[in-house]
C-alpha cells in the first residue's frame, strides 16, 4: 500500500493523496508551487466562466490517477518496486511544470522552446538539488528506461495526463459531452510484453474516451471565441516585444521586460541554464494581466487597443473555414482597419490575423492504444470492431479581425 505524506481536497476527485516524501517535497519547491499562478485551459474562462482551473490543480490530479493506476497494474500481477513507483510519481508530478504564462497560448511568443523541454531542464536542476533522487523519473520521462510502460502511463494516447486533463476540464468548464469513465478505464489497465493494455471489457470506454476528447477539442480548446482570444493576447505581446526594441521600458514586471526584450530559446538554457530557469519562473498569468493593464495606458494605439479589448471582453471576430483564407480576403480587412482607425499598414496588420487549427484525435501511425481480448489476443485499437467511428486529422483555417469593422465596410 502506497503511503501518502499529504492528503488534498480536490473538488473533481474528493481527497487525494500525495505519496512518498520526495514527491511531497517536489510538490513543495517554490518551481512547482508558481503551477498554481498559471491557468490550466488559458483564455478559455472568456467561454467558460469556471475554466479557472491551474496547472497546478492537474499536475495534483494526474498524480492521483497515476497512484491509482499503480495499485491496480500490482493487484494483477505487475512487478513494480517502490523506487519505480517512487520515480513514476516524480515524473508526472512534474510533466508540465515546464509551462509558461498562460498555458500554450504564449509558448512560442516569450519562448522559442517547447514546454516539454523546459520541463526536462527543470528536473534537471531539481535533480541537482536533490542530490540524484530525480534519476530514475528522469530516465522514465524520458523514455530511455528499460520498462517501457512506466513511460507509456506518463506520455501516449492513454496516458494519466490526458485522464485527467478531459476529467477536469469538463468538471470546470461544465461541458458534459467531455465527461469520460476515467476510472473504469484505469481498473482495466494491464501489461503485456512490456506495454500498457486495455482489457476488453474496457473497449467501449476507450470509445468513449476519444469520442470525449474530440469533442472537447472542437467545443472547448478551440472554441472559435476562445482561439480568437489567444490570437489576440499573442498579437499583444508581439507589439509589445516590437515597442521594447525599440527602447520603450514599460511599467512591468523586471522578468517579464527582460524576456520581451530578449525571448528565451533553446539555447540560451544551454548556456545559462540555471539563471534563465530562474527567470522564466519568475513570470506567470499575473505578470501578463498586470502587463495588459499597463499596456492598455499606452501611447501605442494598436497596444492600447488590443489590451483594452482584451481586458474587457470585445474578443475579436472569428471565421472559420475548410479552404485557406485567400490573401485578398486578409488584405481587405486590413484596409478596413486602416481607413477606420487611420492607422498604418504594419500597424493595421495586428489587427487582421489568418491561421489554422487542426486536431487529430487518434494517431495510427504509432503508439497505437492496445487492447488486450479473452483469448489472450492483444490488438491495436485501430483493428477493433467499430473502430470507424472516428475521423482522421481535422483542419479549419481562420481569420480573426475586429467585430466593429463589419459595421463600417469600405
Amino acid at each position: 500500500m502506497i503511503q501518502n505524506m499529504k492528503i488534498l481536497n480536490d473538488p473533481v476527485y474528493g481527497f487525494v493523496g500525495i505519496p512518498y516524501k520526495q514527491v511531497f517535497a517536489l510538490v513543495e519547491h517554490p518551481f512547482f508551487q508558481r503551477l498554481r499562478r498559471i491557468k490550466q485551459l488559458s483564455m478559455t474562462y472568456y467561454v467558460y466562466p469556471g475554466a479557472l482551473h491551474t496547472r497546478f490543480n492537474h499536475a495534483i490530479g494526474a498524480l492521483h490517477l497515476t497512484v491509482q493506476a499503480i495499485e491496480v497494474l500490482r493487484s494483477k500481477g505487475v512487478a513494480i518496486s517502490e523506487e519505480e513507483a517512487n520515480a513514476v510519481f516524480i515524473a508526472i508530478v512534474l510533466h508540465d511544470i515546464g509551462h509558461g504564462p498562460f498555458s500554450h497560448t504564449l509558448e512560442h511568443t516569450l519562448l522559442n522552446i517547447h514546454h516539454e523541454e523546459l520541463s526536462l531542464h527543470f528536473m534537471e536542476a531539481l535533480n541537482e538539488e536533490f542530490k540524484g533522487e530525480l534519476d530514475l523519473a528522469i530516465e522514465i520521462f524520458k523514455g530511455q528506461y528499460h520498462r517501457n510502460f512506466l513511460h507509456q502511463l506518463i506520455s501516449s494516447q492513454l496516458d494519466m495526463d490526458r485522464l485527467d486533463y478531459l476529467n477536469r476540464d469538463t468538471f470546470f468548464t461544465g461541458v458534459s459531452e467531455g465527461v469520460i469513465g476515467y476510472d473504469r478505464i484505469i481498473k482495466m489497465l494491464n501489461v503485456v510484453d512490456d506495454n500498457l493494455v486495455i482489457e476488453e471489457k474496457g473497449l467501449y470506454s476507450i470509445e468513449k474516451f476519444l469520442i470525449a476528447r474530440r469533442i472537447m477539442y472542437w467545443q472547448v480548446y478551440l472554441h472559435k471565441t476562445v482561439v480568437a482570444a489567444e490570437v489576440m493576447l499573442i498579437k499583444v505581446f508581439e507589439r509589445a516585444k516590437v515597442l521594447v526594441e525599440k527602447g520603450w521600458e514599460p511599467a512591468i514586471s523586471p522578468a517579464l521586460y527582460q524576456i520581451l526584450k530578449k525571448p528565451l530559446d533553446a539555447e540560451s538554457f544551454k548556456t545559462d541554464r540555471d539563471q534563465n530557469l530562474k527567470l522564466f519562473a519568475s513570470v506567470d498569468d499575473y505578470d501578463i494581466v498586470m502587463a495588459m493593464k499597463v499596456f492598455a495606458e499606452s501611447s501605442d494605439r494598436v497596444l492600447s487597443f488590443l489590451s483594452n479589448s482584451l481586458l474587457n471582453r470585445n474578443i475579436f471576430r472569428l471565421k472559420f473555414d475548410d479552404d485557406p483564407i485567400e490573401a485578398s480576403a486578409q488584405q481587405s480587412w486590413i484596409d478596413r482597419a486602416k481607413e477606420e482607425l487611420d492607422l498604418t499598414e504594419e500597424e493595421a496588420s495586428y489587427l487582421v490575423t489568418v491561421g489554422v487549427e487542426s486536431n487529430s484525435t487518434y494517431n495510427r501511425a504509432k503508439n497505437e492504444i492496445k487492447i488486450l481480448f479473452k483469448s489472450g489476443e492483444v490488438k491495436p485499437m485501430s483493428e477493433c470492431f467499430h473502430f470507424d467511428f472516428l475521423p482522421g486529422r481535422m483542419e479549419k483555417f481562420y481569420i480573426v479581425y475586429p467585430k466593429f469593422l463589419e459595421d463600417h465596410p469600405l
